[in-house]
Order: C-alpha cells, then structure tokens, then sequence
C-alpha cells in the first residue's frame, strides 16, 4: 500500500514537473520566439545568412525592398533608393537600424501563433509610414549636402519623411573610400548629434516660463554683446530693449545669456534631460543618439553660451523632433513610429500652457521675424538655428511644425557646415513642407 501512495506521489510530482516545464517553454516561446525564429541559421527565412523573404513598402505601398528565392530587389526608381536608403536599410547589413533589420520577423511573416509564414515562402509584407515621394523631394533639396530632414504627424506619431545624406543607391555601391561617402552608413537623423545653435533656445525658453514667474514682463537689453565673467557674449545684431517674444524673434544672445543666468546650469540641464535630449531614445527598436549637455559654472560665459545652444551642446534632429511635436501637441509627444497604423505612446513633455506660449512663439518668429512670405500658404511655427562649429562655418538648423488641423506636421531639417538656419535650412522645410501639404 505504502509503495502504491509513494508511487503516487513520485507521478504527481512528475505531472507538476512537466506542467511547469510546458509552462515555462509557453511563456518563453511568447516572449522570445520570434529571436528563435529570426536565427540566421533558419534556412526557412535566411539565406546565408541574408533576410529571404517579405516585401517592404511605403505608406502608399510603393514596393521599396522585397526579397524572396535568393532575389532581392529595391525600389524601381533611383532616387526613391538613395532617398530611402537609410530608413529602409540594405540586405547587406550595413545599416543595422534600416527597416528590413528592424522588422524582419514582420517581413518573415513571423506570429505568436502559426510561427512564420517563412516556412511555406510566403513571408509578409510591411507598411512603413514613410512616403517614398517625400524622401525624394527632400533628397533632391539636399542637393548633394550633408545633412538630415525628419517630418512626422504630430498626431498619429508617423514619420512620414527620414532622409540622411550623403547616401547611394543599393543597386550600384559606390567607392566607399571616396570621401564624399564619408559616414555613409549612418542614420545622421537618429544616429548623429550637432551643435544646436539657436533651436537650443526652445529648451531655455521652457525653462524659463515655468520658473522665471516675471518673464512676460521683464525686458531685455541688447547692445550688440555683454561681458558675463570677465569674457564677451557676442550676438547677431543690436536689438535694444525687447520682451521675451521679441528676444526669440530676434534670436537674441544677450537675452538668452541672461536667461540662462537667471535659471542656472542645473535647471537648463534638468529640461535638457526631462525632453529626451541627452539620452539614447527608442524608435521602433532603433537605439538614437544621444545628445548631451554639460553644466558650465554659474556666472561664466560657458553657461550664457550653453543656454544660447553653443558651448558643448549636442542634441540629435530626432529629439528636436520630438520635442517640437510635443509643443505643437499640447505639451504630449505622440512616440514617433516607421510603420503605418503603428501604435504609439504618449509622453508628456510640456505643461500645456507652457508648450502653447512657446508656440504662440514660435508663431511670432515667423509672422514678425522671418517673414510669412518664405513659407507661403503654411501656417507655421519654427526656430531656426545656425550653429557656429568653428573653421567659419555654421550648421544650419529649422525646427517647427504647421498649425493645421488638417497638416498636422512637425518637422526637423540640419544642413552640415550650411551657413545660415533661415536662408538655406528653411528654404529646404519649405520645400518639403509645400511638397507635404499638396499630398
């Protein structure tokens, strides 16, 4: 009887045995099987080591990669495959943030619960958010220079243009030794940092509305430069007395060095981080730069400059992207997204009275600053910037998006070594925004 229960007992303990052992296979085969799918050695979906399988398109479904039997093949016309090259990636590899690395289980056909349509080479195809049409206008626009251009719908989150330059075309790879390929196979819009210049100022700016409770009526004096510890804060102009709108409208250093005075290192440094600018942000799995801002002393003129954008700052076109989404929004940030009816999250940035008096701002620069006539037709809110980075040359930076209900786009664009922000960085927004709204 005795040797009836224990073995009882032993096939009870065996039976919760393999329970949780059927368990712990069913919990790890939800969470992790699409990395155990995804195996380079999966010959179903790779071969040699290369994605074999799954079509890639735009929002429009415009085939922009697809693979299958050992063929891989990119979009038909040439410029849509420089244009794309980045945000598409290539089956190579080489750009490890590209879409077809980032979504290959997608592209394999891959779900928790059939497995991956891979086995019968089928795969899946992929819908990103981007327009293949707008790239191309903002590769064109670029015209040869380096630089990045980001527009997104501040609503939905969905990137709808990410162009990086220099870039070519994956169906004929260039000599990559020439220097004008020089870090061709980074993202510079998620996977570079710049100098702000004067888009810095947006975070100063915040800053300076929620902390300095005076700030609507206190008035700023610009003679043209101000010694801030023994050293000459230099601006662009000589403006006079001005209000906050008008110091943003004129871009002025002087005011910006004495805001930043007033607020200190920490609390520039604090916004900085709250924004996401010094940090590595996550779009759809793609780790970004991050940028960076140090803490001058109080008092120097290191900390009127980093507060002017200068100094040692370092911020990515994707944050700047981000952050001036979450003006246009209220204060909350829909998390940008590459794919088509992605779901997103919501982040708030901003308090909602502070993000809607910067962009009433914002508005300002344009209407009274920077003339309405460089943007006809759009009803829109930017900073520019043009960031001093030494050898006499400047990056020129627009950031900003559309007060339009029915064109709610939120836009970064960074020309390296392009001169002047409004000039040359807003002449190609415009372009690209005109090419956006007439879609």
């Amino acid at each position: 009887m005795k040797k009836i229960m224990y073995r009882s007992y032993f096939a009870f303990l065996i039976a919760i045995a393999v329970v949780l052992g059927v368990g712990v296979y069913l919990v790890r085969l939800w969470t992790q099987g699409d990395e155990w799918v995804m195996l380079r050695a999966n010959q179903s979906v790779f071969s040699e080591g290369i994605l074999n399988t799954g079509v890639l398109t735009d929002r429009n479904g415009i085939v922009l990669a697809k693979a299958g039997d050992g063929v891989y093949s990119y979009a038909e016309d040439e410029t849509v495959r420089k244009s794309c090259f980045h945000v598409v990636g290539d089956y190579t590899g080489n750009i490890g943030t590209g879409a077809l690395s980032l979504f290959d289980d997608r592209l394999a056909g891959y779900d928790r619960i059939s497995g991956t349509a891979g086995i019968s080479g089928k795969g899946s195809t992929v819908r990103l958010s981007v327009d293949s049409g707008l790239n191309a206008t903002a590769y064109e626009a670029l015209a040869g220079r380096r630089g990045a251009v980001l527009v997104s719908d501040y609503k939905t989150g969905e990137i709808l243009c990410m162009v990086s330059t220099p870039s070519y075309d994956p169906n004929t790879t260039p000599d990559l030794n020439d220097a004008n390929y020089e870090g061709v196979f980074i993202n510079r819009t998620i996977g570079a940092t710049y100098t702000p210049g004067s888009v810095f100022k947006l975070v100063t700016l915040a800053a300076a509305i929620d902390y300095l409770p005076d700030l609507q009526n206190m008035t700023f004096y610009c003679g043209g430069s101000e010694n801030v510890g023994g050293d000459i804060v230099a601006c662009t102009g000589t403006h006079g007395t001005q209000n906050i709108e008008e110091a943003l409208a004129h871009s002025c250093n002087c005011a910006f060095s004495q805001l930043a005075q007033k607020l200190g290192a920490d609390k520039i440094s604090e916004y900085a981080e709250e924004f996401g600018l010094t940090e590595s942000l996550d779009l759809c799995g793609a780790e970004t730069r991050a940028g960076s801002f140090e803490r001058a002393e109080n008092g120097s003129s290191d900390l009127s400059w980093s507060g002017i954008g200068q100094y040692t700052d370092l911020v990515s076109p994707y944050a700047m992207l981000r952050l001036v989404s979450s003006i246009a929004n209220g204060g909350v940030v829909e998390e940008p997204t590459l794919l088509k009816g992605g779901r997103t999250e919501k982040t708030r940035l901003l308090k909602e009275t502070t993000a809607d008096r910067i962009a009433s701002m914002m508005n300002y620069n344009v209407v009274y600053g920077y003339g309405e006539n460089l943007f006809p037709g759009l009803k829109i809110c930017a900073k520019t910037g043009t960031a001093e980075v030494g050898n006499n040359t400047d990056h020129a930076w627009i950031v900003g998006f559309l007060d339009d209900s029915e064109h709610p786009l939120a836009f970064s664009v960074i020309i390296e070594n392009g001169g002047g922000g409004l000039v040359n960085a807003g002449a190609l927004a415009n372009t690209v925004l005109q090419a956006a709204v007439a879609k």
